[in-house]
């Protein structure tokens, strides 16, 4: 067991750090377009998964895949969905399950997000994250896998 050496000397203390900027930065930069993070994030996954599917997705996989808790997903999407920003339908085969699309105004608004969010990663790691993304998505894929 390795011995302690200190918050400074933990890389989990700055990513603590880094992750609290990166989302100071991005929830200050889409607060023009009424976003918080959390329903961009929403909103983008039920975009990128909409486009690459063959239907629909489920509210679950849009949850899923934005990392978002299940209340508190279903609570942010009937917010986007009361903006006209997506629509719940219920699943043809399953009324339980409930299947997502982004509206026009929703890929619009969107596509205006990312913008601000891929300029904010810029912003906050700089040109040359490739390497940090990798280590990042490779750490958060013992999570179950994104």
């Amino acid at each position: 067991m390795a011995e302690p050496r200190g918050p400074l000397m933990s890389p989990g203390f700055w990513l603590h750090h880094a992750a609290l900027e990166w989302r100071a930065t991005v929830e200050r930069n889409l607060r023009p377009l009424g976003l918080t993070l959390t329903q961009f994030n929403l909103l983008a996954s039920a975009g990128w998964l909409g486009r690459r599917g063959a239907e629909l997705p489920t509210q679950q996989q849009v949850v899923d895949m934005a990392g978002a808790d299940r209340m508190m997903g279903s609570r942010v999407i009937r917010v986007l969905e009361d903006r006209a920003l997506l629509v719940r339908r219920p699943d043809p085969d399953d009324a339980r399950i409930l299947r997502i699309e982004v509206t026009a105004e929703g890929h619009d608004l969107a596509r205006r997000a990312i913008r601000i969010v891929v300029d904010a990663d810029l912003q906050v790691f700089g040109p040359d994250s490739d390497a940090l993304r990798d280590q990042l998505k490779s750490i958060a894929a013992r999570r179950g896998g994104r």
